[in-house]
């Protein structure tokens, strides 16, 4: 076998913590972007919706068609333990299959060259990583696996029940990351205001915001994915103090509609789960982020209306719209009053309208301000920009910044933090003017 390697991820970000893991067992492999010269061919696939399934297997099918003879095609990750028995026989294209609790031992399959699906989800503990699109900023897992019942949801049947990472595997691989050069963290899990509830813990979250500010050398984080249910107004109130931890808050709330929150299976209604938006709003520096599913089966045109209503309303930063898929294993898949496509798509469509005028508000809002920022590179619009992010933003899902003009004589460094002045926007891009660099 030769040493060339081609890894593709799908999917969420946690996905992304596993793909860095199977780099760090294949360091001894040279990264390529082209497929045709690649030795090894890896895809960690995403098994969540449909639209995901597809664009996993189109992803391997197209990667199969270009590579070369005798290279090793690897299909990994979720989709992969969802459906093992068919995928195998249904697609002879691949070499190796293996799911979700193998990421550390792809070396090892790769010298068998056989399929592997461990039994127990793989927990990221001491495993080197490989840390890709930023020298700066990583993701780090809380934990696998969820305790919740939501209707529409499969990970549960493929990912299982809750298992939570301990406080000391968190905050020593923060640590390993911290002394090579890292200093921005966000904190990802399927549920993570759940974290430790496995353990008998009630707010882990809350400890982990301890232990984290003891960290030297952590500037900057954040955590994402809060479910309402099993976030507290302690953990909010930790978050708001804590000087490390933005008040960024990212509760994907699915809808506002009190008998589609018990349809959905959600734990919350809408009182209490105002109760927690109302609250985060209220916090100085706050963001906030949410998704919306449409189409849920049952789903009046009154309630979606009401979802509408809200989101155009309530002052989001950001929104994400989902449609409705239909998935099996899930207990939405067996409800009647099913809606049809063609309506799905037009809520969505009307809803996704919605939810960019929420962000363009929310960006506009930014004129005039001062801000955080840290330069990431040359911008790819113009030579004389450069491309930042607000340090309390997410990477790549909550917009951009144009540094345009500086307002000192210094040479302004990426990967650095800067204070800076919105000035303007230019579609959904904020520009501004770098000030003083933040240590």
């Amino acid at each position: 076998m030769g040493n060339k390697l081609h890894i593709v991820s799908l999917g969420c970000t946690k996905n992304l913590v596993d793909t860095e893991v199977m780099m760090g067992k294949l360091q001894n492999f040279t990264l390529t972007d082209n497929q045709e010269e690649a030795d090894v061919i890896i895809v960690n696939t995403c098994g969540f919706i449909d639209a995901a399934k597809q664009e996993s297997i189109n992803t391997v099918l197209n990667l199969h068609d270009a590579r070369k003879e005798d290279s090793v095609l690897v299909m990994a990750g979720c989709l992969s333990e969802r459906y093992k028995e068919e995928l195998a026989k249904d697609m002879p294209e691949v070499d190796i299959f293996t799911g979700v609790g193998d990421y550390d031992k792809i070396d090892e399959l790769l010298v068998e060259k056989k399929s592997r699906f461990s039994e127990t989800v793989y927990l990221i503990d001491g495993a080197e990583r490989v840390v890709t699109g930023s020298t700066y900023h990583a993701y780090i897992k809380l934990s696998e696996g969820c305790n919740q019942t939501c209707s529409f949801c499969a990970i549960p049947s493929f990912k299982g029940k809750l298992n939570s990472r301990t406080l000391d595997s968190i905050a020593k691989e923060v640590e390993s990351l911290v002394k090579k050069g890292y200093w921005d963290f966000s904190f990802v899990s399927q549920d993570s205001s759940s974290y430790l509830r496995d353990q008998n813990v009630k707010d882990g979250l809350s400890l982990l915001i301890q232990r984290i500010e003891l960290i030297e050398g952590v500037k900057s984080a954040r955590i994402l994915y809060l479910y309402p249910s099993t976030t507290s107004m302690t953990l909010l109130k930790n978050i708001a103090k804590s000087e490390v931890f933005h008040n960024y808050f990212d509760m994907p709330i699915q809808h506002i509609n009190d008998d589609m929150l018990r349809i959905m299976k959600r734990g919350f209604g809408k009182s209490q789960t105002l109760e927690l938006l109302e609250f985060m709003k209220s916090l100085p520096n706050s963001f906030l982020r949410t998704s919306f599913i449409v189409g849920h089966p049952q789903e009046s045109q009154e309630m979606f209306d009401e979802m509408c209503e809200f989101a155009s309303s309530f002052g989001f930063d950001r929104i994400n719209v989902f449609a409705y898929s239909d998935e099996e294993t899930t207990p939405a898949h067996e409800m009647s009053d099913k809606i049809t496509a063609k309506v799905i798509n037009k809520r969505a469509d009307i809803l996704g309208k919605i939810a960019s005028k929420v962000m363009e508000k929310s960006l506009k809002n930014e004129i005039g301000k001062e801000t955080k920022l840290v330069i990431d590179k040359e911008s790819d619009e113009h030579e004389y920009l450069l491309s930042a992010r607000a340090t309390i933003w997410a990477p790549d899902i909550d917009g951009g910044i144009y540094v345009n003009d500086r307002s000192g004589d210094d040479e302004l460094t990426f990967g650095a933090i800067y204070s800076a002045e919105i000035t303007d926007i230019v579609g959904n891009i904020l520009i501004a003017t770098a000030k003083n660099a933040q240590r």
